[in-house]
């Protein structure tokens, strides 16, 4: 175990404080030859290395540092800011989309979702089929539909019945659709369409 001293040695303040100490050395010792090779003209109590400019430059110094960090940062955020803007605003559509979703009867969700998958947006079919899943169990007074609900929420409800792994299909799907960037094929839409069939029987 490090005794006090040891870290004291490598602490952040006493780095900072060491760093403040060599630059101020470093600094007098600069002034210290500039001054040295200045005419004869100049009054003999006159010194580049008195204390007070010494300190006047470091703060220069600092300040300089500081403002170039500043604008660094500043650089990245504006490179960084369109990449975070579009996640968000993808994410942000994606919850909006399926809250925004209409209350619709069960052979309208499945009609939509056939549609969908006629014209390849079979992302949008399978959240037709998730919405046709949570509209049949509202309407079978197993759950209530609520849009605030989330995918967890209606997992933690559907342990109350008899389990089936055709409804983690659909929220693992419906989960993928909101917050993944897979991309839904095909393949996902029949295994979507298939744990429909066997929810449905149910």
């Amino acid at each position: 175990m490090p005794t006090t001293e040891e870290f004291a040695k490598t602490s952040w303040d006493w780095q900072l404080s060491l760093f403040q100490q060599q630059l101020g050395e470093w600094i007098e010792l600069q002034l210290s030859r500039f001054n040295s090779t200045l005419p004869e003209v100049l009054p003999p109590d006159w010194s580049l290395d008195a204390p007070w400019l010494v300190d006047l430059i470091k703060g220069l110094i600092w300040l300089i540092a500081i403002a170039i960090t500043i604008w660094l940062l500043w650089q990245l955020w504006k490179i960084l800011e369109p990449l975070t803007y579009s996640w968000r605003g993808r994410k942000s559509n994606k919850l909006a989309d399926s809250a925004n979703m209409p209350q619709l009867a069960v052979n309208q969700w499945l009609e939509k979702s056939q549609g969908y998958f006629a014209q390849g947006n079979y992302a949008e079919a399978c959240r037709c089929l998730y919405q046709a899943t949570l509209q049949h169990l509202h309407d079978r007074k197993i759950i209530t539909h609520q849009f605030s609900r989330t995918d967890g929420e209606y997992l933690q409800l559907l342990a109350e019945i008899p389990p089936s792994p055709a409804y983690q299909t659909m929220l693992a799907t419906h989960e993928q659709l909101c917050f993944g960037n897979k991309e839904i094929v095909p393949e996902t839409f029949e295994e979507c369409k298939q744990a429909y069939g066997e929810i449905s029987k149910l």
